[in-house]
Order: structure tokens, then sequence, then C-alpha cells
């Protein structure tokens, strides 16, 4: 199918769908006249990557796992270790963010109406 087909069954731009060309994580053929074809796979490949995006992966991270996992024969254990790395990921990052969040209100509440000490001065 080709590019324009694509974008709207997918709901992505041709921009977007470039892209994921350029990334490598999606193929497509050149016809004779150079347009670029896509096989029909692609509609159900890239609601995967859009999966994934939404869940938090990083395009490096599609790359490199998804296409193993979605075509081996028994993803299933493969695809819960990645699930789980990226869960803690996620949780270390929460964590890292309620520390942050938790400096701030304290530089905040220490932080007169005036405004005349900095709340960016180091913390004793």
């Amino acid at each position: 199918m080709r590019i324009g087909t694509l974008s709207t069954r997918t709901g992505l731009s041709r921009d977007s769908l470039r892209f994921y060309e350029k990334r490598g994580l999606l193929q497509a053929r050149r016809s004779a006249n150079g347009y670029r074809d896509y096989p029909e796979e692609a509609v159900q490949w890239l609601g995967y990557v859009r999966t994934a995006q939404q869940l938090g992966f990083t395009l490096a991270e599609i790359a490199a796992d998804l296409p193993r996992l979605i075509q081996g024969v028994d993803a299933g254990p493969a695809l819960r270790a990645t699930l789980s790395r990226k869960l803690a990921d996620i949780d270390a990052r929460i964590t890292a963010l309620q520390a942050l969040r938790g400096d701030l209100a304290i530089r905040l509440a220490e932080t007169p109406e005036s405004g005349i000490d900095c709340p960016l001065r180091p913390a004793a």
C-alpha cells in the first residue's frame, strides 16, 4: 500500500511514517516509479510501535526488542522480562521524581513572599 493509505489507516502523518522508516522501524519496498510500497502487516506493526511508545518504551528499545518478541514462537517469557524491566525503570523514575518534588517543596516553603532569598541556593 502507498504511504497515503498507510497514513490514513494508522492515523500517523506521512512524515512520521518516513521517520519510522529512517529509524529502521518500518520497511517499504520501492516500486519502479520510486513510490514506497508498504506491506499490509505494517498497519498492525505500527499499532505495536504506538502501544509500546505509550507504555514508555523508547524507539531504540522498540527497534531492539519488539521484532524479536512479536515474531518469537515462545515470546511470553521474553516479553514478561522486557515489561518487568520497563516497570522497574518507571518505578525508579517515580522515586527520583518524588525526591525532587520533596526538595522543591522544602525550598518553596523556605522562600519568603518577598522573593529576596533564592530557592535555588544549596540545601543546608
